[in-house]
Order: C-alpha cells, then sequence, then structure tokens
C-alpha cells in the first residue's frame, strides 16, 4: 500500500531533499507540500506528515498533526526535552480517547551522526569534564543545533543513571562558555561553507578524549529520512531519535 505524505517545510533544501526521496520511493506519495507558513489543512489528505519547517513553526505543525490524527516525521531542529514532554502528553490525550497516532523526532538523520551521540554517552560516564562544540552553515537560524541538545542531554542521563552528578564546568557564568543544556557547556559555531561538524571533547587526567563527526552532504541524510519514513505507519506514542529504530532500545 502507497502512503501519502505530506512535507511542511518543503520549500527549504531539507524539504526538498525529503521530497525526493518520497517522489523516488516506491512506497510512499507525496500528497502536498507546502512551505513553514502555508496553510496546514492542505495537508489533510495525507497519511502522514513530515515536518522540517523552522524551528518556531513546527510547535504549530506538530499540534495540527496530532490534532487530526496523523502520525508525522519531525526533522527541524529546536525540540528540547520540555518540547517533548508537551506532545507526549498531548500523544497520551489522544490515545487516551481512543486514537494512536505516532511522532517520531529525529534531531539529525546520519547515521553516523546518531552512532557519535551514542558513543559519546558511553564516555559520560568515564569523564568528568565534557564540552561539545557544534558548527553548521550561517543559514541555520537555531543554536544550539537540535544534535547538540540531544547529545549532551544523553550524556548528562547516562551520568546520572551511573549515580553521577554534573560535570565540571567552571567559569559557566561568563557567555564566552557556551550555553548550558544539561550541566554540559556547548559551543555554537555558524559558518559559510559548513554542512554540520560536531566535536564532544572529554577531559581526564593526562588525556583528551574527541568524538568527532561531520556531514560532507546533505546525501548523509538519505538512509536515515527513509528508515523514519517506513517507521512511521506503526509508530505509537513519541519516539527522539533514530536510535531505537537503529536497534538501540528506547531512546
Amino acid at each position: 500500500m502507497t502512503i501519502r505524505v505530506a512535507v511542511v517545510g518543503a520549500t527549504g533544501r531539507m524539504g526538498a531533499l525529503v521530497s525526493r526521496i518520497i517522489e523516488e520511493s516506491d512506497d510512499f506519495e507525496l500528497a502536498a507540500g507546502i512551505g513553514s507558513k502555508g496553510e496546514l489543512a492542505d495537508i489533510l489528505d495525507a497519511d502522514a506528515v513530515v515536518d522540517v519547517s523552522l524551528p518556531a513553526a513546527s510547535p504549530r505543525v506538530v499540534d495540527f498533526a496530532v490534532e487530526h490524527g496523523l502520525d508525522v516525521l519531525v526533522g527541524t531542529s529546536g525540540w528540547t526535552s520540555e518540547r517533548i514532554a508537551a506532545v507526549e502528553a498531548k500523544v497520551a490525550a489522544k490515545a487516551a480517547a481512543g486514537s494512536e497516532v505516532g511522532v517520531i523526532i529525529v534531531p539529525n538523520f546520519s547515521l553516523g551522526s546518531v552512532l557519535a551521540t551514542r558513543f559519546a554517552a558511553t564516555a559520560a560516564r568515564f569523564f568528568d569534564s565534557i564540552e561539545v562544540i557544534e558548527a553548521h552553515g550561517s543559514s541555520k537560524i537555531d543554536s544550539p543545533s537540535g544534535t547538540a541538545i540531544r547529545t549532551a542531554e544523553l550524556m548528562a542521563a547516562e551520568r546520572t543513571a551511573a549515580g553521577q552528578g554534573l560535570v565540571a564546568a567552571p567559569h559557566t557564568d561568563q557567555r564566552a562558555r557556551g550555553e548550558q543544556v544539561a550541566g554540559i557547556p556547548v559551543h555554537s559555531i555558524r559558518l559559510q561553507g559548513v554542512v554540520a561538524k560536531q566535536d564532544v571533547l572529554f577531559g581526564g587526567t593526562g588525556e583528551v578524549l574527541t568524538l568527532s563527526h561531520e556531514t560532507l552532504s546533505p546525501a548523509a541524510y538519505e538512509a536515515g529520512i527513509l528508515l523514519a519514513l517506513r517507521a512511521l505507519p506503526t509508530a505509537s506514542g513519541v519516539t527522539v531519535g533514530l536510535d531505537s529504530l537503529l536497534g538501540f532500545g528506547e531512546s
């Protein structure tokens, strides 16, 4: 059965990529493609929605999709734990009323990036000094990136599960020390010529471990986009990240 998918944010670079992948696939059909500020009523004929709009518009898109019983794949940045909790509550309320809806929120569709984030979460238990440096092109509106937020939150969760406290992050009152995400300093660079890059630095006695991932082309996102799209019809509740889709268990 062909699944009809509407893309919100279709006029952007990621939206164009998602639209092309849908049109070239055998199991999906592009039902509608609208801009980030488009009329959401235009997506109601679809079976599912992909949101690659703007951070400010994304909650409105997701709320609309959930309210109308449409499964939604979110590829827009800016989804903090607070925003995700609000969506979880709405999806749970929808389920309690007898309507199951699936929401998949993906901070980064690159499989390499997902793996790098998982490696960082594992390493976080062994180092008390951790910082993140992320870089994107100058046109990216939000900072820190969704990937950096996800990485910091997973590292902090791993440390909490191991009975450890916040990392050592001195002088965080100074603006140049970056934004604190789950107690971890995150530094954002917005530079022409960059696609996406993230370094997670772990400092220990007499050593520094750096986990680095760089996206060289949007082609790196294609496998992850297809993976998430194909998981959408059977999705239930809210899933964050490609982690569980890659066999890492619950995110």
